[in-house]
C-alpha cells in the first residue's frame, strides 16, 4: 500500500471511484483507439448507471475521452468542450452480468475510422481496470506501459514479440495470452518495467501474424496523473 491507496489522488469531482476513475477510464479508451475520437456510444452498469450522473461520471468519461486527465479544471465543462472538439456522444444504462459496480463500456470511433470497444471497471482510489477490449478478456490495469497486440493464433508468434522486446532491453513484468478459438483471433497483453519505444512497436507491427497494436505509454496509477 502507498499513500494513494490512503489519501486518493488529485483531482476534480466528489469521487475517486466515479470521477478520477472515470476520466481514467475515458483517457486509456482514447489511448487505445490510437486516434482523436469524434465519435462515442457509452454504456453505463451498475453503481455508474444508478448514481453517476450525480458524481459527474458521465462528465468525466468525456473528459478522458477528450485526453484530460483527473486533476484538469475543465471536467466539469467537458460536454462543452466535447462540442467545440467535435465529439458526438451518447449515454445509456445497461446491466453487465457479473461486471463490476462502477463499469462503463464504450464504443469509440475515431477521426481516420479506427474503431475500438473497451470495458472498463473503475476501482476506488483513482485505479481502474481494463476487462475487456473489443470483445476479447484482457484484464489490466494500465498501471504500467503495456502493449496489447491482436494477433493470429499460430505457432511462434509469442515467441517472436517476446525475443523483439529482450533484444531492445525491455523487460517484461507480466504476460496475458487469451484466444476466441484454436487458431483463432488471439491477444497478448504484455506489461512491462520499461517504456517501449515507437521503433520497438513499429517492428513488432511488421511481425508475421500481427493483426494490431495499442500500447499504453504511461502507467494509469494516481501516482502518475502528470504522466505522457
Amino acid at each position: 500500500m502507498n499513500i494513494f491507496d490512503i489519501l486518493g489522488p488529485v483531482m476534480v469531482g466528489p469521487s475517486s471511484s466515479h470521477t478520477a476513475g472515470a476520466v481514467r477510464i475515458g483517457y486509456v479508451t482514447r489511448t487505445l483507439l490510437g486516434e482523436k475520437p469524434v465519435k462515442a456510444d457509452i454504456a453505463l452498469s451498475g453503481s455508474f448507471a444508478a448514481t453517476g450522473s450525480g458524481h459527474g461520471t458521465d462528465r468525466a468519461l468525456i473528459a478522458g475521452l477528450l485526453g484530460m486527465k483527473p486533476d484538469d479544471i475543465r471536467i466539469p465543462d467537458s460536454f462543452q468542450e466535447a462540442e467545440h472538439e467535435g465529439l458526438a456522444f451518447s449515454f445509456r444504462n445497461v446491466r453487465i452480468p457479473e461486471a463490476h459496480p462502477n463499469t462503463a463500456l464504450l464504443k469509440v470511433e475515431g477521426e481516420g475510422g479506427r474503431k475500438a470497444e473497451v470495458q472498463a471497471s473503475s476501482l476506488g482510489g483513482g485505479r481502474i481496470m481494463i476487462n475487456k477490449l473489443d470483445g476479447t478478456e484482457v484484464h489490466c490495469s494500465g498501471a504500467c506501459p503495456t502493449l496489447i497486440i491482436r494477433n493470429q493464433d499460430s505457432p511462434g508468434v509469442v515467441s517472436e514479440v517476446t525475443s523483439i522486446l529482450s533484444w531492445k532491453r525491455v523487460n517484461i513484468a507480466t504476460l496475458q495470452l487469451y484466444r476466441d478459438r484454436r487458431g483463432g483471433s488471439a491477444v497478448m497483453v504484455i506489461e512491462t518495467d520499461q517504456p517501449v519505444q515507437k521503433e520497438t512497436v513499429s517492428m513488432l507491427e511488421h511481425l508475421e501474424g500481427i493483426e494490431r497494436i495499442m500500447y499504453i505509454r504511461c502507467g494509469m496509477t494516481p501516482a502518475s496523473i502528470g504522466g505522457e
